[in-house]
């Protein structure tokens, strides 16, 4: 028996030294390197590039440094840049995204995510940057008080829309000569609780620097906290100075993230991006922007305007000016009110009237996750499905399934610049979608409820059916399913335009081409005729799904669409 117990603890001691040794040998090395994370976008493995400090100390809380790549850059290039390593001379950003350079050892994590190529950073491209900022707290001990976001060009853009959009992840912003995405500039209110440092060239002739300069004017008049490095004879290649050094992460360690601020001004248009700090708008109109500007004037005493929204909760715990043990003071939009409060205080406006009470949304209205507008079918994952039910021929099996293809085919050649976007959602004919598909996508549905098996699986929660003789019609809508989104296609493809037409003059310039691009600029819904320049009406949704009365009397005028 003695005999067969030091035999079993001798094989133990071996089985921990073998894991133990495995276990270091799977640590990672310090310096610049390459990491991935799963996207469930599409089932891949995305890119991102690391920097790990020497002598990385599991114990210890590291900052941490996001830096976002410009259009035709990458995430090996963006490590690169953001420690103030450009290209040799006469090195092409091919040969340069093949090796990292030695570079000063700080202190830091650094991360720059690939986010799909060149396509800015909304849609799939900013999911990715959230999904690595999960990774990178899941593998690494990171300090959430001090999480920095910089980047170049088109990064830079996504700076301000990232950093503006969700302002309390962030403890600082510095975009260098920033191209940021369209409806970012109604965000600059966001900025009051952190610092932005804008770097700019003033001959840039990519991105014009007075457009900058009024980005800085306005944060100016905003009060927010704002600092400006304007470079003289400096062109769009501006980030060579401001990263030269690495004097960026010098900037960036003199500012801690503010958890809870005495006062919160916040903007927004979507239920996406509802939540700032201890503010968090509970119902406003999808499209419309909304702001609340709530600060503290006392203990348990606060002050509070609103504009477009009809419910908020101010999540009062941890705020070092409440206290529980008393009532909280609360003037908002004129009216007064006293309520006692243990963590949060939950008021909506009824005729007009503020009053302590919790507004719930209920699943037929619009809310988070369930708000529209079109291209939120394609942000995340999602699934392109042509209808088979009618039996067609081989001929026109063949042609389905190549308008599916078609709309999703992400990854269009765009020039040696641009390159793809390397994104690759399925495409699936009705017959083939699965339980698991349909509780885990969003459903780009082609075809009429006649032709596709799941459109008429849907039909009686569909509030619009086109003819399916009306031929030289296209219908695009989308419709809350649960907790994800239907994109219906009847008739002509949403990306028919007219003959030598190009893309529809009404879209503003995207770096994303193809299909997908084209949804990025639509709302709810858009029925048109022949092309989709000839739209005969389009618009959004009420907030109960409805559409409003106006655009239902022009679709039911065409004599197509069955309401």
């Amino acid at each position: 028996m003695l005999h067969d117990r030091r035999i079993g603890q001798l094989l133990a001691l071996v089985l921990l030294l073998v894991f133990a040794h495995g276990a270091v040998g799977q640590s990672l090395k310090p310096g610049p390197q390459i990491l991935t994370f799963f996207s469930d976008v599409d089932d891949t493995e995305q890119p991102y590039g690391l920097y790990l400090p020497e002598k990385f100390n599991p114990k210890k809380k590291y900052p941490l440094v996001i830096m976002l790549h410009g259009a035709g850059s990458n995430h090996r290039l963006a490590l690169r840049r953001v420690f103030g390593k450009s290209n040799l001379p006469d090195e092409t950003d091919v040969e340069a995204s093949r090796y990292f350079p030695a570079w000063k050892n700080l202190d830091y994590i650094v991360a720059a995510p690939h986010a799909r190529g060149t396509m800015g950073y909304q849609s799939i491209a900013e999911k990715d940057v959230y999904d690595m900022l999960a990774d990178l707290k899941q593998r690494f001990p990171i300090d959430e008080d001090r999480v920095y976001l910089t980047g170049l060009s088109m990064g830079g853009g996504g700076t301000l829309w990232l950093g503006l959009s969700r302002p309390d992840i962030w403890a600082a912003l510095a975009p260098v000569c920033p191209a940021p995405p369209e409806g970012t500039a109604e965000l600059a209110p966001n900025a009051l609780n952190f610092p932005v440092h804008f770097f700019h060239g003033d001959a840039d002739p990519v991105v014009a620097p007075a457009g900058v300069r009024e980005w800085v004017q306005r944060l100016q008049e905003l009060s927010a906290k704002v600092e400006y490095t304007e470079y003289p004879g400096v062109g769009h290649n501006s980030w060579e100075n401001a990263y030269k050094d690495e004097a960026v992460f010098s900037w960036f360690s003199q500012f801690r993230r503010n958890r809870f601020p005495e006062r919160v001004r916040f903007a927004t248009s979507r239920y996406k991006y509802n939540a700032a700090y201890w503010v968090r708008i509970d119902e406003l109109t999808p499209g419309i922007l909304a702001t609340i500007d709530a600060k503290f004037i006392a203990p348990n005493r606060l002050e509070v305007t609103t504009s477009g929204l009809g419910a908020v909760t101010l999540t009062l715990a941890g705020h070092p000016k409440f206290s529980a043990k008393r009532p909280v003071e609360v003037t908002i939009d004129g009216k007064n009110i006293s309520a006692t409060v243990t963590d949060a205080l939950a008021l909506s406006k009824s005729g007009g009237t503020w009053q302590t009470e919790k507004r719930v949304l209920t699943e037929q209205m619009k809310r988070p996750g369930s708000e529209g507008p079109i291209a939120e079918a394609i942000a995340g994952r999602h699934i392109y499905v042509y209808g088979t039910a009618d039996n067609p021929t081989p001929e026109e099996w063949q042609a389905r399934r190549a308008q599916a293809d078609h709309a999703a085919n992400w990854s269009v050649d765009r020039g040696p610049f641009l390159r793809r976007v390397m994104a690759f959602p399925r495409v699936l004919s009705d017959k083939e979608v699965r339980p698991s598909d349909l509780a885990s996508a969003h459903l780009i549905l082609f075809g009429t409820k006649e032709t596709n098996s799941i459109i008429a699986k849907f039909s009686e929660l569909l509030p619009l059916h086109l003819d399916a003789a009306a031929v030289d019609y296209g219908l695009l809508y989308i419709f809350p399913r649960g907790e994800h989104y239907v994109l219906i296609n009847s008739g002509l493809p949403w990306w028919t335009v007219a003959e030598r037409s190009g893309p529809p003059t009404r879209r503003s310039f995207r770096a994303l081409f193809g299909p997908p691009g084209m949804l990025m600029d639509l709302q709810d819904y858009v029925l048109f005729k022949d092309a989709i320049d000839n739209v005969i009406v389009e618009g959004r949704f009420e907030s109960n799904w409805r559409m409003p009365e106006a655009d239902a009397e022009k679709m039911q005028q065409t004599g197509v669409i069955n309401l």
